[in-house]
């Protein structure tokens, strides 16, 4: 059976519209869609487990405040303007969860909230280098990022 039926017809019908209506164009056409079909299933990802989903409204309520505190925390930085020395800065943050669709939404939280930007994952030493523009004190980020969202994010997922 098919993955995608529609998408494999579709398919047909563009490489027919492309190159013309013959035979060789159907078979041809006809084997595209197959291949590019059965290709795109092998990308589909599992679905999410989400072992705690009654924990997703508290981890939002907890997004949305902190994104707007941060709105009103860069806001002030960029009005202070040269008043304030540059203090951004890199950290490495050490998570616990390898669990993908608990580090996307990690991802999404940091790079949302305005004035931290995650930037790359190593899953070898399972941290994550994140830029903050108001970077005073490294482990009170690493701790605020843990005991906030990565603790919901273990319950949630794991």
């Amino acid at each position: 059976m098919l993955p995608f039926p529609i998408l494999t017809f579709c398919l047909m019908i563009m490489w027919m519209l492309l190159n013309g209506f013959t035979l060789g164009h159907l078979i041809l056409g006809s084997l595209v869609g197959f291949v590019a079909g059965w290709a795109l299933a092998s990308l589909r990802p599992e679905k999410p487990r989400l072992k705690k989903w009654y924990l997703l409204p508290k981890l939002a309520a907890i997004v949305i405040v902190d994104i707007v505190r941060s709105n009103f925390s860069v806001a002030r930085l960029i009005v202070m303007g040269k008043k304030r020395p540059n203090s951004s800065g890199f950290i490495l943050l050490p998570v616990q969860t390898e669990n993908p669709f608990a580090l996307a939404v990690l991802a999404v939280i940091l790079t949302s909230t305005p004035g931290s930007a995650w930037l790359e994952y190593d899953s070898r030493n399972k941290t994550v280098l994140l830029h903050v523009l108001d970077f005073i004190d490294r482990d009170e980020w690493v701790a605020m990022i843990k005991n906030r969202y990565e603790v919901l994010l273990l319950e949630i997922f794991e």
